[in-house]
C-alpha cells in the first residue's frame, strides 16, 4: 500500500464491510473478536484523519473528497492503516473452516 494513490484507499476502506462479511462468514464474534477490535480501532483512526466518522463510506468519501494537493503525512498513515486492516481480513479468512486456500 505504499504507493497507494488515494483513489485507491477510497477503494479499499469502501470495500472494508464486504470484505469483512466475505471472510467472516458465520464466524461467531468470539473467535474473531481480536481482529474485530483491531478493524474498529482502524477505522476510528482512519475517521480522526480525514475528520469523519468511522463508517468505511465515509472515510472513502472524506478522501476522495480531499483534492490532491492537500495530502500530508496523514496519506502515510491512511496508507499503513488500509495495509493493517488487510491485515485483518486476511486473519480473519484464516480463521474461517468455510473459506477455500
Amino acid at each position: 500500500m505504499s504507493d497507494s494513490s488515494p483513489a485507491d484507499l477510497a477503494i479499499m476502506f469502501r470495500s472494508v464491510p464486504r470484505r469483512l462479511r466475505e471472510a467472516r462468514g458465520e464466524l461467531a464474534d468470539e473467535l474473531i473478536g481480536p481482529q474485530l477490535s483491531s478493524i474498529g480501532r482502524r477505522l476510528t483512526r482512519a475517521g480522526e484523519l480525514v475528520r469523519t466518522t468511522a463508517d468505511p463510506a465515509s472515510i472513502a468519501d472524506a478522501i476522495e473528497s480531499a483534492p490532491a494537493d492537500t495530502w500530508g503525512p496523514e496519506l502515510d498513515e491512511l496508507r499503513t492503516l488500509a495495509f493493517d486492516l488487510a491485515r485483518d481480513l486476511r486473519a480473519i479468512a484464516a480463521a474461517n473452516p468455510d473459506l477455500d486456500g
